[in-house]
């Protein structure tokens, strides 16, 4: 009876303790919004992947945070690219209390959303929005870490006229905030680079028949047909364009910029046909380190990187550093230290905010398509 006894105050007392030491621990929830259902399911579980990474490499630190334990967990919603469905996955992490966001991909949800984010005080960072009005509202609790559509969509129409010596250029834009502005930026680059604009049509993120616009455009001829949307739609143009015969070259943003393409557009993709960019990139000594991180994440998720998994994973790991600075992991303390983020060293390159949110120096990945693979061009600062 006695040895039974000093087995249960034993068992107590474990128990105690492994409460004490879960008590101990602070669990600070990091929020992830992304499509992953939809057309562009694939680009955010693509994003969600690198945050995933990101919160698992954090774990593996066993950080501590003003001086206690932490451990990150990650809470990811799904928007579908929805405007609507979009601020109600915000509206769920401002009221979970989330320490931070990272997202949304599309800026059509990014950009209402933040509205959300900067009422309750939590920091956003979006790994992927490049629409310019996200960082120019004004929202003290906003950040990307990618080039905008001033950047991105200007240095595709200088491209266009300097490099494939395009005369004469077209548009189509989705009419998405994204879509619409980075075809505005292409087109006044073109236009002040000496192309002519023959023709701009419009058509919507969850199309699948555009022979009406192309047949308009094939009769303008065309040198280079430019696309504002993602490739889930580009995929289908592509093969129409190629039925009725139009040999324009084919650009886009980095929403058609992805290794999902060529199978999209199954054999309409070509060799040196399509041209895009991606808002990020690094070059030389830095490449290192994206390749590794590529690498890692095939191994972890038996797929190769979309697009953006390796930015989400930076902004995670950039928001965390300010919160290990800052000693706290509340909004509000850690707040002004992520705004004052200098040169932190991420896996595509060094990350420094402007006044604005906007990386400073951001770069810009050209790539073609040869062989039904993404083939990188050069990086563009």
């Amino acid at each position: 009876m006695q040895m039974r006894l000093k087995l249960t105050a034993a068992v107590a007392m474990a128990f105690v303790g492994s409460v004490a030491s879960a008590q101990d621990v602070q669990v600070i929830k990091i929020g992830h919004v992304a499509p992953t259902s939809g057309q562009i399911a694939h680009l955010g579980k693509d994003n969600e992947n690198g945050a995933r990474m990101a919160i698992e490499d954090l774990n593996a630190k066993n950080l501590t945070i003003g001086g206690k334990k932490v451990k990150f967990e990650l809470q990811a919603e799904d928007d579908a690219a929805d405007p609507k469905q979009g601020t109600a996955a915000a509206q769920k992490l401002v009221d979970t209390k989330v320490s931070g966001v990272v997202g949304h991909l599309n800026s059509g949800t990014t950009i209402p959303a933040s509205k959300l984010y900067s009422d309750a005080g939590i920091p956003q960072i979006s790994p992927s929005a490049t629409n310019p009005k996200y960082t120019r509202q004004g929202y003290k609790t906003a950040f990307r870490v990618v080039a905008d559509d001033v950047h991105l969509g200007g240095t595709l129409g200088r491209y266009a006229v300097k490099d494939l010596k395009a005369k004469t250029v077209a548009l189509i834009d989705d009419r998405t905030p994204y879509g619409q502005g980075v075809a505005d930026e292409f087109e006044k680059a073109a236009k002040a680079a000496g192309a002519t604009v023959v023709g701009r049509e419009f058509t919507t993120d969850k199309a699948t028949d555009f022979m009406a616009i192309l047949t308009t455009l094939r009769a303008k001829k065309p040198d280079v047909v430019f696309f504002g949307g993602m490739d889930s739609v580009a995929g289908p143009m592509l093969r129409q364009m190629k039925s009725l015969g139009i040999n324009a070259k084919f650009m886009g943003g980095d929403g058609i910029c992805t290794s999902e393409l060529p199978k999209l557009a199954v054999d309409a993709v070509g060799d040196s046909k399509v041209y895009c960019a991606e808002a990020g990139g690094v070059d030389g000594a830095l490449k290192k380190d994206l390749d590794a991180f590529k690498d890692r994440y095939k191994k972890r998720f038996n797929a190769d990187v979309q697009i953006y998994a390796p930015y989400v994973y930076d902004a995670v790991m950039v928001m965390a550093d300010a919160m290990v600075k800052a000693g706290s992991s509340e909004p509000a303390k850690y707040l002004p230290v992520l705004a004052k983020t200098s040169a932190y060293k991420g896996v595509t390159g060094p990350i420094s905010f402007d006044e604005k949110g906007d990386i400073k120096n951001g770069a810009l990945t050209l790539y073609t398509y040869k062989g039904g693979k993404r083939e990188q061009l050069a990086v563009v600062r």
